[in-house]
Formats: structure tokens, C-alpha cells, sequence
């Protein structure tokens, strides 16, 4: 193939970085953090790592993928990069179908099977905590978020997000879809748009840094019985996604449930998991515990009364 003087293919000249040397710092990238780019956004690889060069005292791309490789600091700059890759476009009662599913039939159905044991979610990307935030509100209408019984940990691979998720304040922006009198009722106004959530849907959730290509980091987090990791993966390639997902499977317990986004799919990698309907969203189950996904099917066909966030929603 022909390339340009910079390395790139002939008619592409808009990318600021050298091909070789974009192909080193994307490969060690999606190694370190599964998110993957592609040849068509190298210059938006180049925007986000362009202060990071400067600040670092360097002009040379290469000079920065040298500090990340062999630099004694170089998990703190790590920690930095993610920082400038995270993407902190997310809002509260996202995909609410999901937060309706745990709260009306998963958690009821735990209990119910294991009368003496938490409930125990993860929520994998937990961005600046609205997704976590949105589970315990959907739990407390059905008054089942009681620390005692439900533990949520959420993590994710920025500290800068971490610390937002951590104070629990939001603009306007956060509650796009969420009903009026869910907002009314859990969050408190604090500037003219500015709202802090309410202690006892906020500090029930453990928050904590963990980094989806880290096997160890999967590991700790993963062995519960409900995983939310929404919007991550349309990020990752698919050989980040099926190890990250591969993991899921294996640590997840044998009646766990993992809920991922509306537009990511898992099927075709052959995992120990099952799409499968479960109180009116779409939901992997592990292979193997076919009676939850018979009991779902059997609260569907029962209709019950809708519950209070159903009613809302409507």
C-alpha cells in the first residue's frame, strides 16, 4: 500500500502522529484499558493525549509512549491517560427497563431462593455514578434497598469520575429521563443546577477504582450475582470483549444476571451465557440455571400489578 511521508495511507495526511508511532500507543492502549482506535480516530486519539505530551515536557508522540512503557511513574501517568479517555456522557434512569428488572423480579427472586444472602451488584463502568445511583432508587421504591440485604460496588477506571460519583452533586444534564418525582424525592436542590442525591440511596454504594482489562481487577469485583457493565464495550475491540466478558461468565455466580447496552451484543463469542427476557429486559444469564430464566417467564405470563416505578414510567 502506498503511504503518505508520515507513514499513513496515501489521501490521509490529517493525523498529527506518526502511523508507527500510533500503532505503539494504540496497541499498548487497548492493552491496558480494552479500549480500542481504530485508524479513523487517530486524531481523536491525538486531541486527548496531546496535553498530556505538552504537559510532560515532550513534542514527540514516541517521547509519551516511552514515559508509559519504562517511566517508574508510570502507572500514575497511567491513571492520567484515563482520565483524558473516560467518557463521562451518561445520565440517570438510562435504559430504566433494567433498573425495573432488578428491582421487581431479580432481587425478589434472590431472596426468595436465598433467603440469608446480599444481593450483590456490580456496576463495571460506573462513569460518575449515575447508573449505580439509578439501581438504588429503583430498590428503594420496591423498599428492598436495605444495606443489609443489597450491596452495591461500583467502580471504574478514572479517578477523576470516581471523585464526582463520590460527592453526589449533578447539573440538569444527569436527569434528562428521569421522572420528576423520583428527582423531587431522592435528590436535594443545592444551586440553581445543582443537586445532591439523598444519603440513603448514596452511601449505602461502595465506590472503588477497577480497570476491565485487568484479569485481577475483574476477578475481585465480578464474583457477585448482578453485573452492569452498559455502553463500555462498543469502546473495546473484540478481542478486549471477550476476555473481559469470558470473565464475567467465569466468576459471575451460577444464578447471576449481566446487563450490558442497548446496542452491544455478546452472542457471537460462544460465552457460558444466554440472552434471555427477564421482567421485560433483555438480559445474559449463565448456561447451566435454566429455572431462572423459566421463573422470569413465568412472572411474565402472571402479569402482575405494576409496581410504583412501572407506573411512573408509563
Amino acid at each position: 500500500m502506498n503511504r503518505a511521508p508520515g507513514g499513513w495511507p496515501m489521501g490521509r495526511d490529517d493525523c498529527p502522529i506518526p502511523h508507527g508511532t500510533f500503532v505503539l500507543l494504540r496497541d499498548a492502549i487497548a492493552r491496558r484499558t480494552g479500549v480500542f482506535f481504530d485508524d479513523a480516530k487517530c486524531s481523536v486519539l491525538a486531541d486527548k493525549l496531546s496535553e498530556l505530551v505538552s504537559a510532560n515536557g515532550f513534542s514527540s508522540f514516541l517521547d509519551y509512549y516511552y514515559l508509559l512503557q519504562y517511566d517508574a511513574a508510570a502507572d500514575l501517568h497511567w491513571g492520567a491517560l484515563m482520565d483524558r479517555l473516560a467518557v463521562p456522557e451518561t445520565y440517570f434512569w438510562r435504559q430504566p427497563e433494567q433498573f425495573r428488572a432488578v428491582a421487581d423480579f431479580v432481587a425478589p427472586a434472590h431472596f426468595a431462593s436465598f433467603p440469608g444472602r446480599p444481593l450483590r451488584i456490580w456496576s463495571a463502568a460506573c462513569c460518575s455514578g449515575e447508573e449505580p445511583i439509578s439501581l438504588a432508587i429503583a430498590l428503594a421504591e420496591v423498599g428492598l434497598m436495605d444495606p443489609e440485604r443489597i450491596e452495591i460496588r461500583a467502580t471504574d477506571a478514572s479517578e477523576a469520575l470516581l471523585d464526582r460519583a463520590r460527592a453526589g452533586i449533578y447539573g440538569q444534564r444527569s436527569f434528562r429521563q428521569m421522572p420528576v418525582h423520583l428527582k423531587a424525592r431522592y435528590f436535594e436542590q443545592i444551586g440553581d443546577d445543582r443537586w445532591r442525591v439523598a444519603p440513603s440511596v448514596h452511601r449505602p454504594i461502595r465506590w472503588s477504582r477497577a480497570n476491565l482489562a485487568s484479569p485481577p481487577d475483574v476477578a475481585r469485583y465480578a464474583a457477585c450475582d448482578v453485573i452492569f457493565c452498559r455502553n463500555v464495550f462498543i469502546y473495546f475491540n473484540d478481542d478486549s470483549i471477550r476476555e473481559t466478558a469470558r470473565l464475567f461468565s467465569e466468576y459471575l455466580s451460577p444464578d447471576g444476571f449481566l446487563f450490558v447496552g442497548a446496542s452491544e451484543s455478546l452472542t457471537r463469542f460462544g460465552l457460558e451465557l444466554e440472552l434471555s427476557e427477564v421482567a421485560g429486559a433483555f438480559v445474559y444469564v449463565k448456561l447451566g440455571r435454566r429455572q431462572i430464566v423459566e421463573r422470569a417467564a413465568a412472572h411474565k405470563a402472571s402479569k402482575p400489578p405494576m409496581s410504583a416505578i412501572q407506573r411512573a414510567a408509563s
